[in-house]
């Protein structure tokens, strides 16, 4: 387990350091996100003061995160892509679901700190009671993205190869994490809503969120081996 551990820490540490120096995904995934906050803003405001509701904001806070992290998870394997290192991380003594999993926590990574840039934006522009609950909403974006992630790290890698991978991702993703975006809204929407009489509903989507992220992680762990050997 410590090898395996010590393995997954190298294979995210790699790419976290990559992208550290260039810095090309998450400017890229930041200013999508940015602009998709925007553009709801200027939608749904449009200069005058009204308000959208705890729904309608936690919404918009996970369309940004499933478009923006669409961007990350095209590029998971991107770099491995160019001179045909893949075959050498492959070869390496990591264990297949090491390096799924290494991919795993450096693209959520990458999604946190995006994500720790929309919330204040929310707060400003739609005057989102962020800092109510932020301690449990920082939960269900951890939770949320993980699931994402989780699913998205597969489909990237058996997509490698795939010219019109881009295009295809979305279409193979969206459908299999809308029971992730589904239970991540609803639960950020009752966390948002200061009207809200209890807190219980979004407890419920917490732990169903939670569960759908056991599966998916489970799933992937064993779906990478066979997706990966097919590199």
């Amino acid at each position: 387990m410590r090898s395996w551990l010590t393995m997954t820490a190298l294979v995210a540490g790699k790419d976290l350091r990559i992208e550290g120096r260039s810095r090309e995904v998450l400017y890229t995934m930041g200013f999508l996100a940015v602009l998709l906050v925007l553009v709801f803003s200027f939608a749904f405001i449009g200069g005058q003061e009204v308000s959208i509701g705890a729904n309608g904001i936690a919404g918009i806070l996970w369309v940004a995160v499933l478009f923006s992290g669409t961007v990350a998870l095209s590029r998971t394997f991107d770099r491995e892509r160019a001179s045909e290192a893949i075959r050498s991380l492959l070869l390496s003594p990591a264990p297949r679901s090491a390096i799924y999993a290494g991919k795993l926590m450096a693209t959520a990574a990458i999604m946190f700190l995006v994500q720790a840039l929309l919330l204040p934006l929310l707060a400003v522009l739609f005057s989102a009671a962020i800092g109510a609950h932020l301690a449990w909403l920082a939960l269900l974006l951890f939770l949320g993205t993980l699931g994402f992630c989780a699913v998205g790290v597969i489909f990237s890698a058996a997509l490698l190869r795939s010219r019109s991978r881009d295009a295809l991702l979305g279409a193979l993703l969206y459908p299999i994490v809308v029971p992730v975006l589904l239970a991540a809204s609803r639960g950020t929407a009752y966390l948002l809503d200061p009207s809200a009489p209890s807190l219980d509903p979004a407890l419920f989507w917490t732990r169903f969120l939670a569960a759908l992220d056991v599966i998916f992680v489970v799933i992937g762990l064993w779906a990478f081996e066979p997706v990966a050997s097919g590199e």
